[in-house]
């Protein structure tokens, strides 16, 4: 699922009641994890929706200087190295194709 950069950006903030949630509470396994994530709601309203994503993913895959430089990632003023933000690419656009 990708994520709108707002939503990166507020994962700092979002953290600190998923953690107070699961506060002594055994994390046994994966499941348990992403119940207590989903469980997390503060007095300002806020809810959070979570799901386990089993799916496989290849391991040890290299990203070059050239592409991480194609992104368009914004340190933010406040330790840049853990709180950016990170805005989806355009889509190229369509080549005219030769007659």
């Amino acid at each position: 699922m990708e994520q709108p950069p707002d939503l990166i950006r507020g994962e700092h903030r979002l953290f600190c009641h998923i953690t107070q949630n699961w506060r002594g509470r055994p994390l046994t396994d994966r499941l348990a994890v992403v119940e207590l994530i989903g469980a997390t709601t503060t007095k300002a309203g806020l809810r959070v929706e979570s799901t386990l994503d089993t799916r496989t993913y290849q391991k040890g895959i290299k990203v070059g200087r050239a592409e991480m430089n194609r992104l368009d990632i914004t340190g933010d003023p406040f330790h840049p190295e853990w709180n950016y933000t990170i805005r989806p690419q355009l889509p190229a656009p369509a080549q005219p194709a030769n007659p």
